[in-house]
């Protein structure tokens, strides 16, 4: 063998070495990304029930009730559509109607999501990002009562 041919095989097994240990991590990885969606994307994109994933918007308006123990229902919407969110455990301290919020969970049939997790937003300018692309998206996005076209802007959350 040559020593141009054994470079070349040198190189040819660190790249399928390399190639091997890129698919390892991804096939490791395939549980632990979660999408996200607003209540529009569910219905309009077909999510299978039992998928996980994240669920922006606001909380809408007189939504929140209060089971017994922590659990609690509340809708979260994009102004278009609607989801019922059902949720075990300590809600945020800023946890509110009318505010943005990103709820992680399970899909578990149309019109109902199971969240394990909710993070609301942290302060007067915040909102996940993900929740105002789309609410933009749509026209409805306000800021301190004018909409985005009338000047009103916010800080988004970066990644």
């Amino acid at each position: 063998m040559t020593r141009k041919q054994r470079r070349l095989t040198l190189i040819a097994a660190a790249l399928a070495v390399l190639g091997v240990a890129l698919g390892l991590v991804l096939f490791a990885m395939r549980d632990n990304i979660v999408f996200f969606y607003s209540p529009t994307d569910l219905e309009t994109k077909t999510v299978a029930p039992g998928t996980r994933l994240r669920l922006g918007g606001l909380v809408a308006e007189g939504s929140v009730e209060k089971g017994e123990g922590q659990n609690v229902t509340f809708a979260v919407t994009d102004m278009n559509r609607s989801i019922t969110v059902r949720y075990t455990g300590l809600l945020p301290d800023l946890f509110r109607e009318g505010q943005g919020v990103v709820t992680e969970g399970v899909l578990e049939s149309a019109g109902l999501f199971r969240a394990d997790s909710v993070l609301a937003k942290h302060d007067e300018n915040y909102m996940p990002r993900e929740v105002a692309d789309s609410l933009k998206a749509q026209g409805l996005w306000q800021h301190g009562g004018k909409t985005d076209a009338q000047g009103g802007g916010a800080t988004v959350a970066s990644e």
